[in-house]
């Protein structure tokens, strides 16, 4: 005779637990009611979920207006800075040099100015009369050197900055400013300086990262001022070339000879 008993989980001892020597007992575990129960999910509070969206919402903002404000800090105001920064000049000025074999004359040039980098920039691009060169000038004033490079010869002249003709670039750029308002002319004369060349330039990195720039690749040349002026005769006229470019309240007249 067999006999079929449930057995309780540990935790609860059988009612009978006598195995009588003709009967065979087998004990089947008894899984507690408990177990036999589904288990039961908490309740989700919606105001967590509300909570979780805000916050996300709230990052997701701030993020938005970070890249704003980074992206008009670092590419929009640079920008607009360096469009204030240029300039494109026509002036009328009086050939007090030549005249009276010519009349009024016409200047016309692109400058950019860098207040932060203390430096001037000016393209003079081929000009309607004969007689000058196209070139682009710089006057680094950190290195308190000038560079010219006669875009003709493709070659480089340097020589130290003139103060008391080339207005540093806080005062160009007021001056410019106030000639694109139409608030003030400049003068309309021209004066000359006279310059010489007196050897090769051999280190240009020596010269500031700008003229570097500007005449890397190029023939460049030391340049000297002859004072007092002396008159240029028609032998060396033929080796002489001009540019001509504002930097002032006045045209200027560069005339860059080669060394005899």
């Amino acid at each position: 005779m067999v006999k079929i008993a449930f057995q309780p989980v540990a935790g609860q001892k059988p009612e009978k637990e006598l195995i009588d020597g003709d009967k065979t007992e087998i004990l089947i575990p008894h899984p507690p009611e408990d177990d036999l129960a589904p288990p039961l999910r908490p309740k989700k509070n919606p105001l967590n979920g509300l909570c979780c969206l805000t916050f996300g919402l709230v990052v997701f903002m701030t993020s938005l207006v970070l890249a704003s404000i980074y992206i008009y800090r670092y590419y929009f105001i640079p920008q607009q800075i360096r469009e204030e920064n240029l300039f494109h000049c026509r002036v009328l000025y009086e050939d007090s040099i030549y005249a009276p074999l010519r009349a009024r004359q016409e200047l016309e040039e692109n400058v950019g100015i860098y207040l932060k980098d203390n430096y001037e920039q000016i393209s003079v691009p081929v000009p309607h009369f004969g007689g000058s060169d196209p070139a682009d000038i710089i006057h680094d004033f950190h290195k308190g050197l000038t560079a010219y490079h006669d875009i003709a010869l493709d070659k480089c002249y340097v020589i130290e900055l003139n103060s008391t003709i080339v207005m540093p670039p806080r005062n160009l750029w007021e001056l410019l400013v106030n000639v694109k308002k139409g608030t003030y002319l400049p003068q309309t004369y021209i004066i000359q300086e006279d310059m010489v060349v007196t050897g090769r330039v051999h280190n240009l990195r020596q010269l500031g990262a700008f003229i570097y720039r500007l005449c890397n690749g190029k023939d460049t040349y030391w340049l000297k001022r002859r004072n007092p002026r002396k008159r240029i005769d028609k032998r060396r006229a033929s080796s002489c070339h001009h540019i001509r470019h504002l930097e002032n309240t006045f045209v200027v007249e560069t005339v860059i000879c080669d060394a005899v």
